[in-house]
């Protein structure tokens, strides 16, 4: 039976696997949380519900409706997305699931940190995507900025090429499973900082530390950082498919909030309708 990952359980992922399980497709669905619409408190523009309705409440049932017609819902992070012989993995903290097609749903892009110089040395040492720049940074000093299971898959990819890793926590407890070589710093970082390219980390306190490059790994990874790790086109942090939500990697489909438009729960859901529809196609092809 062909499968399906779907990164996001939001009105998107539950819509795209609705009609992805409907067709006999193997269907899984990891999700941290139900997102923006799990914390909206009232909907009334959304056909078909005469009365007002939370987000919270609608969200509940598309998951029971998704879980009843057999889709698999998953509460894990997922980390990042390899290619395989077949197909590709995604992988979670839940493990890693081998998948035909991926369907991105994770809603808009989470905001950049507001940290000095983070946006001014984009491009100039500060990296959004270990997979595609690990290599501008072979024997050099790096530092990845985050704390949770993203920003440790950002510092495992980064460990055999750079000549240090540092995990900038941002005053947070770093976590438990650490990867062996990998440094941790939990001080307040204050900012960025270079000339022509970035050449430390300062903190609020004590000495800055000297690097080469900086990868921002905050949160959890977003519908954007995995289509740029695959190499998929953006439209600054939307992701760009055809008409057919298809992207620019065979296999790979997005839907909802992460490619842009108006972001309202109609839109979302046909969106995912639409994911589903071509990732049915193209298992089958």
């Amino acid at each position: 039976m062909p499968t399906v990952v779907i990164i996001g359980g939001g009105p998107a992922g539950l819509s795209a696997a609705i009609y992805a399980v409907r067709a006999n497709l193997d269907v899984t669905v990891l999700y941290t949380d139900g997102g923006a619409l799990g914390k909206t408190d009232k909907i009334e523009n959304y056909f078909g519900f005469p009365e007002v309705i939370s987000g919270a409440e609608l969200l509940a049932r598309g998951q029971a409706q998704a879980t009843r017609l057999g889709a698999r819902l998953v509460q894990a992070e997922a980390t990042g997305i390899e290619y395989a012989e077949k197909g590709f993995v995604v992988k979670s903290t839940a493990g890693g699931y081998p998948a035909d097609a991926v369907i991105l749903a994770t809603g808009a892009p989470r905001s950049v940190p507001s940290i000095a110089g983070v946006q001014e040395f984009e491009g100039r040492g500060v990296s959004y995507c270990a997979v595609c720049d690990a290599f501008f940074y072979r024997d050099k000093a790096v530092a990845v900025l985050g704390q949770g299971e993203y920003a440790l898959e950002e510092a495992r990819v980064l460990l055999p090429v750079a000549a240090s890793v540092t995990l900038l926590t941002n005053s947070s407890e770093p976590p438990a499973d650490m990867p062996e070589g990998l440094a941790v710093d939990t001080r307040p970082v204050a900012a960025v900082e270079g000339g022509d390219k970035v050449e430390r980390v300062s903190f609020a306190e004590g000495a800055p530390l000297a690097v080469d490059g900086v990868f921002i790994a905050y949160g959890t990874a977003g519908s954007s950082d995995f289509a740029r790790k695959m190499g998929a086109r953006l439209d600054g942090d939307k992701i760009q498919t055809d008409d057919t939500m298809a992207t620019a990697v065979p296999g790979l489909f997005a839907a909802g909030d992460c490619t842009g438009g108006l972001l309202q729960v109609a839109k979302a859901v046909s969106d995912g309708a639409q994911a589903a529809m071509s990732a049915i196609r193209f298992v089958r092809q």
